[in-house]
């Protein structure tokens, strides 16, 4: 029997290789997504997954292999599901995430920059700072798993090391296994959140059970023997409290703008400190604030630009769904003594309209830094004032998003019905190795 052969033109989402069935006139047919496949190889592959419009593979064998194909630095890439690109080189990586952002762009929204941004990116080993290894007893593989899922599967990856997570970490994953052995709730937990700050290193271990006095002997030993501090959380991320030792504080730096963020190892943080630096400086370079100007940060979490941007602007104000947010980046705005041109006001941003925006008062500016599911009805909410109060239209945005397809979706409604133009556009690689792809937009309102 016959492999059957297939030419890989793109990758997906997925970092999986895209190619296309031919028809009897030779024209291009159904699509096939071949996992660990490269774009210009020619690979032979079976399907384990087939749908009328396109069909799922894994590669058997290559035989062309592209010049951009590198060796895996990981021996457990392949096999678990934490990335899915190690073995394309980095900055082609970097490239195929562009381009997924320009298609996106166009396919989706219908719109082109009038200029693509230089990525951003940066070191590409040890730099995931905040990450969460599942945890399970599975006496078949020799006791206690701890890591991230395989590929498609609940099953945890048998991984004594990682290279995305810092080095002082990855050298943690043996010992983690053996510290949770020892404990008599072994079976009782089910994951350990990880958040790595300027000098801190935090864990939380999630406990479905009481911990005995010998199981807290032994994690203040492994806690002083390893430089980490232990949080526990018994429910939800809310029950999260710090267990040992209590003194030390997380927090990261934005040291070109003098901020300093503490934070809860259970916060939405980025998880690339490096990249989030040069994210938010070029940001603030791009809406290029006026000292004289009022500015919105949209989405704006524990403050992570909305401190920066207090550093240029007359005030800032920081809009978040959470009142917990919203309070703490008041904290944080103390903290760096930045409260006096900062406010914060909680609401639901996806149900906002044009009339709220009207009770917030005039935005010279605004940054749109929301979740996946993106901004659509701020979006909407400023077409609204187009409409009714056209004067009150920020006259510059920068949009960061985690997701180039809402991205697109929103750039399409801001330049078609809200007047705007979208004058760049640009990746973040924010996690290197993987398909994700961050990216940042600048909307200039047309005169």
């Amino acid at each position: 029997m016959s492999l059957n052969m297939i030419e890989i033109e793109s990758l997906d989402m997925d970092g999986r290789g895209v190619g296309h069935l031919r028809n009897e006139d030779g024209s291009a047919g159904k699509v096939v997504f071949v996992e660990g496949a490269l774009p210009g190889e020619r690979v032979g592959y079976q399907t384990y997954r087939k749908k009328a419009q396109w069909e799922a593979a894994t590669m058997l064998s290559i035989q062309r292999e592209s010049a951009l194909r590198v060796k895996p630095k990981c021996e457990y890439f392949g096999l678990c599901g934490g990335c899915a690109m190690q073995h394309l080189e980095p900055s082609a990586q970097v490239a195929v995430k562009q381009r997924v952002l320009e298609d996106n762009l166009w396919h989706i929204g219908r719109v082109r920059a009038e200029t693509m941004l230089r990525p951003i990116y940066g070191p590409t080993w040890g730099y995931r700072y905040r990450a969460r290894l599942s945890v399970n007893h599975v006496p078949k593989k020799g006791g206690v798993l701890v890591g991230f899922h395989e590929k498609k599967s609940r099953y945890i990856t048998d991984m004594k090391t990682c290279e995305v997570l810092p080095p002082h970490v990855s050298k943690m994953l043996v010992p983690l296994r053996h510290l949770i052995e020892s404990l008599s709730i072994v079976r009782q937990l089910p994951q350990i959140e990880l958040a790595v700050g300027e000098d801190v290193t935090a864990m939380v271990l999630r406990i479905m059970a009481p911990l005995t006095a010998e199981d807290e002997t032994e994690l203040k030993a492994f806690a002083d023997l390893h430089g980490v501090q232990w949080w526990l959380q018994t429910k939800g991320p809310e029950t999260a409290v710090p267990f040992y030792p209590e003194v030390s504080t997380l927090h990261y730096a934005l040291p070109e703008f003098g901020v300093k963020m503490p934070f809860k190892p259970t916060d939405f943080t980025q998880v690339n400190h490096h990249i989030n630096r040069v994210m938010v400086a070029r940001a603030l370079r791009l809406l290029d604030v006026q000292p004289g100007e009022r500015v919105a940060d949209l989405f704006c979490g524990l403050g992570n630009f909305t401190l920066p941007l207090a550093t240029q602007a007359r005030e800032v104000v920081g809009i978040e769904g959470s009142t917990e947010l919203t309070e703490r980046a008041l904290e944080n705005a103390q903290v760096n003594g930045l409260a006096q041109k900062t406010q914060f006001s909680c609401r639901n941003l996806f149900e906002a309209t044009a009339e709220d925006f009207v009770a917030l008062g005039k935005f010279d500016r605004m940054l749109i830094d929301p979740p996946r599911d993106g901004a659509i009805a701020v979006c909407q909410a400023l077409v609204g004032l187009r409409h009714s109060h056209p004067d009150m239209m920020p006259k510059r945005i920068v949009y960061v998003a985690c997701s180039p397809s809402t991205l697109a979706r929103d750039a399409g409604l801001l330049v078609q019905e809200g007047g705007y133009t979208l004058s760049y556009a640009g990746v973040v690689n924010m996690f290197p190795h993987t398909a994700h792809v961050e990216s940042m937009a600048v909307f200039d309102l047309s005169t």
